[in-house]
């Protein structure tokens, strides 16, 4: 297996934790929400203006009770996903309020369709650990569209969920709808089906939804992954390392926070931060400071021995193209090189504004292709080559050779039909390129019958739940929905 990359220097790592922590100490953190201002507040923070100052103590007490790894499960309850250690799960980014339309070569609006077939796609692809609740429909009342995404993934897609809140109602209702998926609170505590995203606001801000979500997640002992997102250059310093240490302050706070709520409850250290391309005032995520920002937070996390998050292994290109592949398979192979444990960004495009489902198809050939990498060369055999030549030499090949039948599947990666590897393709190649390929195979998985892994009682517990909150706002579950 290849080393992991390194970023950083230990004694770098150091240098920013310890800054991190002067930060927290000197400087402090704004926060919105008065129970958690009360709560770090008794156990030994101190106010500074309108700020709360976290000293060391309270850091080391909330490092020592959070976990080094944790689990999730699958749906149905059955299959098992380590957070953290030495695993990487790629799972599609998530909120995107745009999909990329192959029929009509543009952007528009994603509605519960689109979300139902991404959740299908997402379902069959082998090298995408986790799913997530990657669109915003646009065919309900954008006060429930954070509730409803979940609603409908959980129904068409059996892997674990990584997903988040826009309104402060909606962490009750979607806690609901897993506790209806699992079959009560105590089962959903002891086999965790979702991972909630917490977001603080740069430059050291915690508003009262994002804290108000990280304090329900730990008392439900539900997993919470902490986003940060200075921008460097604008809500952050300009250099690199400057917004590794703002990110890991801001992840540190957080981390006090959850911790003080429910000791040893599941938390990640993650972020979605970025450079500021200064010539065009935007936050490319491609951009490769952007990607060693984020391999380098994550050496951070991993030495403050928590697991670890990034957004990369996604593009800003505005549709499926050279630009996409190029920026989408950096990301992937940096993130998988550098041991991230949860890696969101798979399928999206246009600063994490717009997701492509055919991006997806051949996002999850670059994924294969760099966990390959990440597997190394092995010796299997002792000795290595010499007791081939006999053979080799008198027939001039090894093709039919039992030494070949017993390890070229296991050797060789072989991507999908994304990829084109033929000498001589002809016109069936689709020669307009990768993503009018990856359309046809999403083209044939949509072709199968819809199906859910849910039972008739529990999806009409769910369904009864989610037309309950569209009633209050007016509104009944879209005709779209299967």
């Amino acid at each position: 297996m290849i080393t992991s990359i390194q970023i950083l220097e230990e004694s770098v790592i150091s240098k920013v934790i310890s800054e991190a922590r002067t930060i927290l100490e000197t400087w402090g953190v704004w926060v919105e929400h008065d129970e958690a201002s009360s709560i770090l507040l008794d156990h030994g923070a101190r106010e500074r203006d309108t700020r709360i100052c976290i000293p060391d103590a309270l850091i080391d007490k909330a490092l020592a009770s959070a976990p080094g790894s944790f689990s999730l499960w699958d749906v149905m309850g059955e299959n098992e996903y380590i957070i953290g250690k030495t695993a990487s799960h790629f799972v599609p980014g998530s909120a995107a309020l745009e999909i990329w339309d192959p029929e009509t070569h543009s952007p528009r609006n994603a509605d519960t369709k689109d979300l139902v077939n991404l959740a299908r796609v997402v379902d069959s692809l082998p090298h995408l650990s986790l799913q997530s609740t990657s669109l915003v429909s646009s065919d309900v009342p954008e006060a429930v569209a954070d509730r409803y995404r979940l609603f409908v993934v959980l129904q068409f897609c059996r892997k674990p969920v990584v997903t988040g809140t826009f309104q402060e109602d909606a962490f009750e209702v979607m806690q609901s709808f897993l506790e209806i998926v699992r079959g009560g609170s105590q089962t959903l505590r002891d086999k965790p089906l979702a991972i909630f995203d917490c977001c603080p606001s740069a430059p050291l801000n915690w508003s009262h939804l994002t804290t108000d979500a990280l304090i329900r997640a730990a008392r439900a002992g539900i997993p919470a992954e902490l986003i940060s997102m200075p921008l460097s250059g604008a809500t952050g310093p300009a250099t690199l390392l400057g917004s590794v240490v703002q990110h890991c302050a801001e992840n540190l706070a957080g981390i006090v926070i959850h911790q003080l709520v429910s000791p040893g409850s599941p938390i990640v250290y993650g972020g979605s931060p970025s450079i500021m391309d200064m010539r065009h005032g935007t936050t490319p995520m491609g951009a490769v400071e952007t990607q060693m920002i984020d391999v380098a937070n994550a050496q951070v996390g991993k030495t403050l021995g928590v697991p670890t998050h990034a957004y990369m292994g996604l593009s800003d290109a505005p549709w499926p193209d050279y630009q996409g592949g190029s920026e989408s398979t950096l990301g992937a192979a940096l993130a998988i090189l550098g041991g991230v444990n949860v890696i969101s960004g798979p399928g999206m495009l246009k600063f994490e504004s717009r997701q492509s489902i055919e991006k997806l198809i051949m996002d999850n050939d670059i994924i294969g292709t760099v966990r390959r990498l990440k597997s190394g060369i092995e010796e299997h055999e002792c000795p290595i080559a010499t007791h081939l030549m006999d053979s080799l030499l008198q027939q001039g090949h090894l093709l039919d050779h039992d030494h070949t039948r017993s390890w070229f599947r296991s050797e060789f990666y072989f991507p999908g039909k994304s990829f084109e590897r033929r000498a001589d393709p002809g016109l069936e190649s689709d020669a307009s390129g990768a993503h009018v390929r990856a359309r046809k195979t999403v083209e044939k998985i949509l072709a199968r019958p819809v199906e859910t892994y849910l039972d008739d009682q529990v999806l009409k517990e769910l369904r009864s739940r989610m037309s309950a909150d569209l009633k209050r706002y007016g509104s009944e579950l879209p005709d779209r929905l299967p």
